[in-house]
């Protein structure tokens, strides 16, 4: 579904002239296989959100290769919202960005409201959500076109348990429908709802 090979990324810290660089991914390869659901760890600082942002397309690696097939859903580890639209008007405003009919995109929203349990909140501003709901309709925009890869960066954080079970519910349904997980956590937890669990050390991806 999805295959990285070579991935590196360096940041120039400092002021010029004495500025460095600062080498994050040294060659990363990844591949992610249909109906796996995949946990990607590493300590602060170690590259997994680089990584994540490369995969999407968010940032430009300076070397190495991408191809996937299918449809990229990504949820960021910091929401991506407007705060003055509603969880409707989001879900209407990404379904046109991705060339959902409006038919599709209603059918999809009401699903994801169901599925993470947060309906009642459809009207409210996002300037007046809490961070858990916050965190539900961040996830709830990258699962709105039923992509065939999904990566998400921390999703859970904020959640309470109801919708962390919700969560990984929802996964484990995605697995089944042989669509592909990739999940960014500073720390695992349950390792057996994972397929695989890759480290980011030294700027490349290794197994557990």
């Amino acid at each position: 579904m999805l295959q990285a090979s070579g991935i590196a990324k360096s940041y120039r810290r400092g002021p010029w002239p004495l500025s460095r660089t600062r080498p994050v991914l040294s060659g990363v390869d990844l591949t992610l296989h249909p109906g796996e659901v995949v946990g990607l760890t590493g300590e602060n600082g170690s590259g997994k959100s680089t990584l994540m942002k490369i995969l999407v397309g968010e940032m430009r690696a300076d070397r190495g290769t991408i191809a996937h097939s299918g449809r990229l859903g990504y949820c960021p580890q910091i929401p991506l919202i407007y705060d003055r639209l509603s969880c409707d008007e989001h879900f209407d405003l990404f379904g046109r960005a991705y060339g959902m009919t409006d038919h599709a995109t209603a059918k999809s929203q009401e699903a994801i409201y169901e599925e993470l349990g947060f309906q009642r909140y459809a009207r409210t501003r996002a300037d007046q959500l809490s961070g858990g709901t916050l965190a539900k309709l961040n996830l709830g925009l990258a699962l709105l076109a039923d992509p065939e890869v999904l990566l998400l960066d921390e999703p859970s954080s904020g959640f309470d348990w109801d919708t962390y079970q919700r969560f990984w519910n929802l996964v484990a349904r995605r697995r089944a429908a042989g669509r592909t997980v990739l999940i960014i956590s500073h720390f695992v937890v349950d390792e057996d709802r994972f397929d695989r669990i890759l480290d980011v050390r030294d700027g490349t991806v290794v197994a557990r």
